[in-house]
């Protein structure tokens, strides 16, 4: 296995060398290789990218001092992403792998204990005006932190809130709309139907199923290359923009402690079922280099309580709650940013026993060439309610091929 894994990046390898010596190889940060059907019937776009990451993070201990710090280097992502239409560009495809140690962990049983590798394998069929059907497994149209890629954030990663909330991706179909209410007020629509239970499910539909909707309006018109769905503003808005919008999400019969994410809630009898509500509220405004995004979110539960047959609990709860995080950022002519995060992460500790939790990051990052290639770094200060406090540091470099 390892000598055919060796024997496929070496051909991968050389086929890179040879094609970047031609003269029509694309840019840095436009794929590795960008290849077109000699009928145009097909097109097929291969990237690569890897995000190098430090961390060091020091405790609160009992006397009130900051000491013996936990440092761990790793690479935090690595991805190999491939994109591109087949028989028509109205027929969309997007496969994107992940090959880091984090990007495959999260084996269990319900993902036939294998790593996973996969991370987006969606068809986008535009089969009708402005309608365009999704079918496979993506991210759903969640909170605005989440649906940003990971390499297109404002800082070295995403919040607590979306840590806590996201409903990340799932196997299932979406419908995506859009239209003009006049020359410039933009508004789109995604409804999704999902298995419920996140990604890379081998095992079936354990609980119910999940439906997402949001809504998203754009009084100011489109942002350029829908730059809202990428952090900072690189594009440096000649007008301001603005975007507002709303997603709703219900897990029905939900079987993990985070809606399709989290852990199962497993007892004697076969798994917890209960139903799961989560709202988003976000904002998103950019301006000649200004970028501000907020977001909301709120998780509640019929029976957050998982029990076994005797009535006993067993531990497993739902995370209900809320969450609310603000980000602002301001990019200079030269392209370094300084850029400021508060974010508030409060759980119902009736149900989940958690303490209260405030997190305030200062970052500053210089984008080389936008955001395929930086270089970022924050310090961040979290104050836990009742428990111990944390500094933490944190240096990355984003490298897109």
């Amino acid at each position: 296995m390892k000598i055919r894994c060796l024997a496929l990046g070496l051909a991968l390898c050389s086929l890179f060398i040879s094609y970047s010596q031609e003269p029509n190889a694309p840019e840095f940060g436009k794929g590795l290789f960008n290849l077109m059907g000699k009928d145009s019937s097909w097109s097929a776009k291969i990237a690569i990218r890897m995000q190098l990451l430090s961390n060091t993070t020091w405790t609160e201990n009992t006397n009130g001092n900051y000491t013996d710090p936990d440092f761990n280097a790793l690479i935090r992502r690595a991805r190999l992403k491939f994109d591109g239409f087949a028989h028509s560009p109205k027929l969309q495809y997007k496969i994107e792998l992940g090959l880091s140690n984090r990007d495959m962990s999260g084996a269990s049983p319900y993902t036939n204990n294998t790593p996973r590798f996969m991370y987006d394998a969606v068809i986008m069929w535009n089969f009708y005006k402005n309608f365009v059907l999704w079918a496979g497994q993506t991210k759903l149209p969640g909170n605005l932190e989440r649906v940003i890629s990971s390499g297109d954030l404002q800082l070295v990663d995403r919040s607590m809130l979306n840590r806590q909330f996201n409903i990340d991706r799932d196997i299932g179909i979406q419908i995506r709309h859009h239209f003009f209410l006049n020359n410039k007020f933009l508004i789109r629509e995604k409804i999704a139907v999902s298995q419920g239970e996140g990604r890379n499910i081998t095992t079936g539909n354990l609980g119910g199923h999940q439906y997402t909707g949001r809504l998203e309006l754009l009084p100011f018109g489109e942002f350029i290359n829908d730059s809202e769905y990428s952090g900072s503003d690189l594009k440096r808005e000649k007008t301001p923009k603005l975007m507002l919008a709303a997603t709703y999400d219900f897990n029905h019969k939900a079987v993990k402690t985070r809606s399709n994410q989290g852990t199962y809630m497993i007892t004697d009898f076969g798994f917890h079922q209960t139903n799961i509500n989560t709202l988003f509220l976000d904002a998103v405004f950019k301006y000649n280099g200004f970028s501000f995004m907020g977001e909301f979110a709120h998780r509640d539960a019929e029976d957050p309580f998982a029990r076994n047959m005797d009535g006993s609990l067993t531990g497993e709860v739902v995370q209900v709650g809320h969450g609310l995080n603000l980000l602002t950022g301001y990019l200079f002519n030269n392209n370094w940013e300084i850029s400021g995060r508060y974010t508030n992460v409060a759980l119902d500790e009736n149900i989940t026993g958690e303490n209260l939790e405030d997190q305030y990051t200062l970052g500053l990052s210089k984008y080389v060439v936008g955001h395929k290639l930086k270089v970022q770094t924050d310090l961040s200060y979290l104050s836990v309610v009742n428990g111990s406090d944390e500094l933490m540091y944190r240096l990355q470099l984003d490298v897109h091929f």
